[in-house]
């Protein structure tokens, strides 16, 4: 067998080392508490709270939705497999989607005024729900997958180490320079208005454009983050790496620069998730404690640290702290809008335009013409909601579901999910099968961990906010990728069986 190896013996070697080694403590001793908390405690909690909610439809949808959410997450969680998209996505769905929108439906408030009828927040929720079902759909269709019987010749994307030194210098350069635009490090330690203002003081922004700003934050941030994480792949396969002073100086710089310009202080809440837990699955691929604690304490940070994590929004002046001797109140009033932003959208396109057929997701996608040139360009689906809503407020968002929804009607938002199910599940694998081999610095094997962080950003919405980064980040892979041809190995078909003999 070439050294590379195929994918499906990668993957049932992967399989084989976690089935024959003793499982983790969430999955044995924790097991069932953990399921009955994530499916019936902590929504019977929330829904035993007093509150002015009406109990109708939409409420036993919610808190149907969120029992399967919690029963998907646990499965997550539980799974001797690492599946980090999958992971991430019922991480979502469970508290942006489920238990959230769910203390919204009891208490009777919302972050965001539902501005249409009733009818509408029930067929979002109904809309949610099957877009879940249909990602399950795709993760079994990919699971199904026919291995591969004949011997084929195969390209896998590896790191190239010259051009991964290159992304490296480059990435200093990107962060020294927002550095340096913004006033230098101490700024980035005050408060996300501070940084705001410093960038309009610098002129890289202005009022009727913000593309500089988003440009000099992008590259100033995503590029040493993917730095830092292809080099930390390369110091964990490489023996040869570490003993070098070269590599080691490097990443010790790296996570210092990143401590700087990706800081939960200066950058949005989600952003710096994606931080930690793309670097928490790079730098423990193989480690299963460490995934299951990532799903499982994501939970308890979302619904009780998330609410909160807003403190360096604004400075001492703008901050206004949520005043609440319950729990649950903080996830009705702050943040999690998704889902009545999704009403909000059915109810926008049924008394305007209607669907848009591809004309927001073609906006996402060209994110990188300017307006000047594109005078149609269509706008942020969360700031044109939000603006036919008549609120001042632009960080609105606007789910995945509501995306597609908008684009490309319920089957299409079917479709976009049954897909997203089945690459998300063939990503799992390709991750899995290849940190099974520590010698190998491949693309995926950092990819899929920085995809399935930003995942959140990419679920809240809205894509047209979230493709920067993403365009950004293609360069940087772009930039590092190489590609080499494997001979993937002969794999025979099994024996058919022998037809019963007759006796005579």
């Amino acid at each position: 067998m070439s050294p590379g190896g195929a994918d499906t013996a990668l993957a049932r070697d992967a399989h084989g080392r976690e089935g024959n080694a003793p499982r983790a403590v969430l999955s044995r001793a924790l097991a069932v508490p953990l399921a009955l908390g994530l499916v019936g405690l902590l929504p019977a909690v929330v829904a035993a709270q007093p509150g002015d909610g009406v109990r109708d439809e939409a409420y036993w949808l919610q808190l149907a939705l969120t029992a399967y959410a919690g029963a998907r997450l646990s499965a997550m969680v539980l799974s001797r497999q690492r599946r980090l998209m999958q992971g991430t996505f019922w991480l979502f769905a469970y508290v942006a989607m489920g238990v959230a929108p769910l203390a919204q439906a009891v208490l009777g408030r919302v972050p965001t005024p539902l501005v249409g009828p009733r009818a509408d927040l029930t067929l979002a929720t109904a809309l949610v729900l099957i877009g879940c079902v249909v990602f399950d759909v795709g993760a079994l269709l990919a699971r199904h997958r026919p291995a591969v019987r004949r011997r084929r010749v195969a390209r896998t994307a590896a790191v190239s180490h010259r051009r991964l030194y290159v992304l490296v210098a480059l990435a200093y350069a990107a962060g020294a320079l927002l550095i340096a635009q913004l006033g230098g490090p101490a700024v980035f330690f005050t408060s996300r208005q501070e940084i705001s203002e410093s960038i309009a003081a610098s002129g890289v922004s202005s009022a009727e454009s913000e593309a500089g700003s988003a440009f000099l934050r992008g590259f100033g941030t995503v590029l040493p983050l993917l730095a830092l994480l292809f080099l930390t792949r390369l110091l964990l396969n490489s023996r040869r790496a570490r003993r070098r002073p070269g590599p080691v100086a490097a990443w010790a710089g790296l996570l210092l620069l990143n401590g700087v310009v990706n800081n939960p202080i200066s950058n949005p809440r989600y952003w710096f998730l994606t931080v930690v837990l793309a670097f928490l699955f790079t730098a423990f691929p193989r480690s299963p404690v460490v995934y299951r604690s990532a799903l499982a304490l994501g939970v308890a940070a979302a619904l009780l640290v998330f609410p909160y994590m807003d403190r360096f929004r604004y400075d001492e002046g703008g901050y206004r702290p949520v005043e609440s001797t319950s729990i649950v109140e903080p996830l009705a009033v702050k943040d999690y809008d998704q889902m009545v932003m999704f009403a909000n959208t059915i109810t926008h396109a049924s008394t305007t335009t209607g669907h848009s057929y591809g004309r927001q997701v073609s906006g996402a996608l060209l994110f990188f013409v300017p307006r000047s040139v594109w005078h149609g360009k269509p706008q942020d689906t969360g700031i044109r909601v939000g603006t036919w809503m008549g609120t001042n407020n632009a960080n609105l968002s606007s789910p995945l579901w509501a995306e597609l929804w908008l684009d490309f009607g319920p089957f299409g938002m079917a479709a976009g999910f049954l897909a997203l199910g089945y690459a998300s599940a063939r990503g799992d694998r390709r991750y899995a099968a290849l940190t099974t081999d520590s010698s190998r610095t491949t693309i995926a094997a950092v990819a899929v961990p920085a995809i399935a962080g930003y995942s959140f950003i990419l679920l809240r919405g809205s894509l047209l906010q979230a493709s920067g980064r993403i365009g950004i980040a293609a360069v940087c892979l772009a930039l590092v990728t190489t590609f080499r041809e494997e001979e993937r190995p002969f794999t025979p078909p099994p024996p058919s069986p022998s037809p019963p003999r007759r006796r005579p």
